[in-house]
């Protein structure tokens, strides 16, 4: 029940993030809370988004792999981190429905020869249902319809793989 709520959850999550921000997401990447990152040598670099390009199961875990955007003092770098642990939950609130609490692990980025190395990435989407909030109301009533025996973390990441391959 748990994986099927996590997996509509996701993919809720990704459909809501498309919507709600189509500039951020024209080149794929999602804007998260910028980050200061040590970059090694005394340099310093902010990461400010990430695109999920895959998610895997790997030893019975939510994996994922991407690329991140970090900003330093001569330009933009894209660097790439692969099989970082993923930990999805819901979160109730108080007059709303619990749709996403997803923690990304630390990533390790290769810039070319530059070690980036971040913190755990926190994301929390929650939808509030009532007059006017289409949306909230939508996924709310979405949310509530996975209280069914849960898919295997395979077929999960096969799926949410399958989305992102397509936006």
């Amino acid at each position: 029940m748990r994986t099927r709520t996590y997996t509509l959850a996701l993919l809720i999550c990704a459909l809501a993030l498309i919507a709600a921000a189509p500039a951020a997401t024209a080149q794929g990447f999602i804007p998260i809370t910028p980050q200061t990152l040590s970059l090694g040598s005394g340099q310093a670099g902010t990461l400010t988004a990430i695109k999920i390009t895959n998610i895997g199961v790997v030893n019975g875990q939510l994996v994922a792999s991407g690329l991140a955007t970090v900003n330093t003092a001569s330009g933009t770098a894209i660097g790439v981190f692969q099989n970082q642990p993923l930990a999805a939950t819901t979160v109730a609130s108080k007059n709303s429905c619990p749709i996403l609490h997803l923690v990304v692990g630390p990533i390790k980025l290769n810039l070319l020869g530059l070690v980036v190395t971040t913190n755990k990435i926190v994301l929390d989407i929650t939808a509030v249902p009532g007059a006017g909030n289409l949306l909230g109301n939508l996924l709310c009533a979405v949310a509530n319809l996975l209280n069914q025996t849960p898919a295997p973390l395979s077929e999960v990441a096969a799926l949410l793989t399958q989305i992102l391959s397509s936006l």
